[in-house]
């Protein structure tokens, strides 16, 4: 959804992820791709707005500016979500959830700053999935016993008898995926829709595209963030409870 895809005629339609240099590591070729870029340029503008948040909550004043009140909402309402889904346990997850929230949301935003979505590569959903996955089981093996653990993995037979452990344990392993797959799947089906767009229409394509990438960029963004979001906060919760 980059520039390059809006100068793309019908017959050049681009929505890939290309190499832009390689370089040798340990004897194996190794490529800084679009992604990389990508991602690093959404890292630098979210680490300069938190230095510049930072600086301001440092000087808050009781009447806030507009900046300030931008962050104040913005933590407010992240913190709001946490509590709803997660209860007492909230405030150990705030900056956790809050952290891949706004990661997430303005990776899947950022084609509307000419870059290709860092999440519609499926090799950035898929860390996201497994650090999810990696916080929801260290919350298993904290707050479960061995014993709670073996129950629930054994459900809904008797622990004697488990004939259901390799179902659920194909359940659990699928949790990454699916986290993942969702996300990548939901933002790169709105990358190539947007580059066919482009692509096919050329020039004419320069205005009125923009109702597609409201739906595409902000809107589903926003959607699969909160999913995204809300399916790891359930996780979470079901693995400190035992459930």
């Amino acid at each position: 959804m980059g520039h390059g895809i809006l100068l793309s005629g019908a017959d050049n339609i681009d929505f890939m992820v290309h190499g832009i240099m390689k370089y040798s590591f340990f004897g194996h070729e190794v490529w800084i791709t679009t992604t990389h870029v990508c991602v690093l340029i959404v890292m630098l503008i979210l680490m300069g707005f938190a230095v510049a948040a930072n600086r301001c909550m440092a000087k808050a004043t009781e009447v806030p500016g507009n900046f300030q009140n931008v962050i104040e909402l913005m933590v407010e309402k992240l913190d709001g979500i946490v509590d709803g889904a997660m209860g007492n346990a909230a405030p150990r997850f705030y900056n956790y959830i809050g952290t891949i929230f706004v990661f997430i949301i303005f990776s899947n935003i950022s084609g509307l700053l000419g870059l290709r979505p860092p999440t519609a590569d499926y090799g950035v959903t898929l860390a996201l999935g497994l650090i999810s996955f990696t916080v929801i089981h260290f919350n298993q093996f904290k707050y479960q016993s061995a014993k709670e653990i073996w129950v629930n993995m054994c459900s809904p037979l008797p622990p004697w008898l488990p004939i259901w452990l390799p179902i659920n344990l194909i359940s659990e392993i699928a949790v990454p995926i699916s986290l993942s797959l969702r996300l990548f799947a939901n933002v790169l089906s709105g990358t190539v829709m947007m580059a066919l767009i482009y692509g096919l229409l050329g020039w004419i394509a320069t205005i009125w595209p923009a109702a597609l990438h409201a739906y595409f960029d902000l809107f589903s963004g926003a959607i699969q963030t909160y999913v995204f979001c809300m399916l790891t906060m359930t996780y979470i919760s079901d693995a400190r409870n035992g459930n």
